[in-house]
């Protein structure tokens, strides 16, 4: 082991725990980030026996892990899987193979950059300046959540879009933390419309050339709604484009390790079940009606899709009547194979309203929205939200409100 550059005290300093069994590349890789001004680099010389080693291997912080693959591919895996579950550090990794599936396997481990042999100093410097921004973001020893949070509809028009659209604006103000909503409604999709803006670019141009889809690429493609959230919106114009598994995959490793949460409005689109989008990691949203038709693609989407889902299914009964229902609680329990997480009562005069206005229904006060943004509190950890009780008179004496915990089907599961 070698360390350089030891003016480790210095804030700017950026430290890097370089990892690669290949003593030639290893050595070349030290001396190309010696020449970055302020960067100090520890090498390890081979990947631990064990990874419940790591830890103690990496005893003290660093501020990125770079590990070349090329020794090892699979052990080189192993480790930067083990490393993005349980260390706040961001990992890179290096490769003399520039495969795009290799690229898309080590991104949705976990791994922040991948980075070609040989190294070039403009990518490099470009990877250290995303390093730095991060740094600033989190500080040493916290990592923030990375959830993917995916609404498909059991059927067309029972409410994904509407539903996944207030969804994201709610986590993005609630959590505050950096939120995309990607609409794979191809080759038709509303996210754009719901939401009220006008998008430049859409989703059609991430996947249309998935060699050139990076952090600073994705970024420049998004539109900014003035909740905060980061929107991907479908095209405004008809697009027949298919794009293949791997382009979505890749756009969807590239969003994950560029945001804290990424929502997904899949539509009806269970044709995607075989992509990144449905990774077992994902939490997902069955968004369904009551009605014969839509219970029974509940229980076939459960039972031949999702059996093994557990907490990361819900399901999310909309328009919900609770007065005017043809089937009693069992009956629809039964019917989707256990009980609602969510039920988002069908309030018609709200929803006539924020249609005809394509105003976010979460940014006013209705039965609603009080249900949506109890949904995100829930998905992004935070505790129920407290609402007031009416006072009332006794003797023209006003009791004080109480307080009291709002309980939607029972208590919610965590995401």
């Amino acid at each position: 082991m070698s360390i350089l550059n030891l003016n480790s005290d210095a804030p700017s300093t950026i430290s890097i725990a370089l990892i690669d069994p290949d003593d030639q590349r290893r050595e070349e890789a030290t001396g190309f980030l010696a020449g970055f001004h302020g960067t100090t680099v520890r090498e390890f010389s081979s990947f631990p026996a064990n990874l419940d080693d790591l830890p103690r291997m990496l005893r003290q912080h660093y501020d990125a892990i770079l590990i070349g693959l090329d020794s090892d591919p699979e052990r080189a895996f192993d480790v930067v899987e083990g490393l993005c579950a349980c260390n706040s550090a961001t990992v890179m990794v290096y490769s003399a193979q520039s495969s795009l599936e290799t690229a898309v396997r080590f991104m949705r481990a976990g791994a922040r950059e991948f980075l070609t042999l040989p190294l070039l100093q403009t990518e490099m410097a470009d990877a250290l300046e995303r390093l730095s921004a991060r740094r600033l973001e989190t500080p040493h020893g916290k990592r923030k959540p990375k959830k993917l949070f995916v609404f498909l509809g059991v059927k067309g028009g029972c409410g994904v879009t509407t539903i996944a659209s207030n969804f994201a604006i709610a986590l993005a103000q609630e959590s505050n933390q950096r939120t995309l909503l990607i609409d794979f409604g191809l080759p038709l999709g509303d996210v754009a419309i719901n939401l009220g803006i006008v998008a430049e670019y859409s989703i059609t141009n991430a996947l249309q050339d998935p060699s050139r889809l990076d952090a600073n690429f994705l970024r420049s493609l998004l539109t900014r709604h003035s909740s905060g959230l980061a929107v991907l919106p479908a095209p405004g114009e008809f697009s027949p484009m298919q794009p293949p598994p791997e382009a979505i995959d890749k756009l969807l490793a590239v969003a994950r390790q560029s945001f804290d949460y990424v929502v997904v409005d899949a539509g009806s689109r269970i044709d995607l079940t075989d992509t990144a989008i449905f990774d077992e990691s994902a939490n997902i949203y069955l968004i369904a009606q009551i009605g014969v038709s839509e219970l029974r693609n509940v229980h076939r989407m459960i039972t031949q899709l999702y059996s093994t889902r557990g907490n990361r299914l819900q399901i999310v009964l909309n328009r919900y009547p609770p007065h005017a229902l043809l089937f009693d609680e069992h009956q629809i329990a039964k019917a989707l194979t256990k009980p609602a997480q969510w039920k988002i009562p069908d309030d018609y005069v709200t929803a006539r309203r924020i249609r005809s206005n394509a105003i976010p229904v979460v940014l006013e006060d209705s039965p609603i929205s009080k249900v949506i943004r109890q949904m995100a509190r829930t998905a992004c950890g935070m505790p129920a939200e407290a609402e007031k009780k009416k006072g009332f008179s006794l003797f023209g004496r006003k009791k004080e409100p109480a307080d009291r915990i709002m309980l939607i089907a029972g208590e919610p599961e965590e995401a």
